[in-house]
């Protein structure tokens, strides 16, 4: 019985620490780019777009299609690089606990 409560104990400790590490990433700010920096799109831990700082020089109304390219690549970048950041913070909450496939913990 001694075990149980003491186990108890440790997943009340790892929720809290979740919880801490769930604000955490959410106030986070990650960047990402393409196009050698001439764009760069700023999302938060969830992967929500925040910001978009597109260079002047790709502002040309006949070619649309390479900025909304670079807009799609840098936001893909910045979400792959927010979803490294979270599961780099899960794991260390975890103690390297292997989840299950597909389990999320927010």
């Amino acid at each position: 019985m001694k075990d149980l409560m003491g186990m108890m104990k440790q997943v009340s400790q790892m929720q809290a620490r979740l919880k801490d590490v769930q604000e955490e990433l959410a106030r986070a700010e990650i960047d990402g780019q393409s196009g050698g920096g001439l764009v760069k799109v700023t999302v938060d831990g969830k992967g929500e777009v925040k910001a978009i700082r597109i260079d002047p020089s790709l502002m040309k109304p006949d070619e649309p299609e390479i900025l909304e390219d670079l807009i799609v690549a840098a936001a893909s970048d910045a979400r792959s690089k927010a979803d490294s950041a979270m599961q780099a913070k899960m794991s260390e909450v975890t103690g390297g606990l292997p989840l299950p496939p597909g389990m999320k913990l927010f």
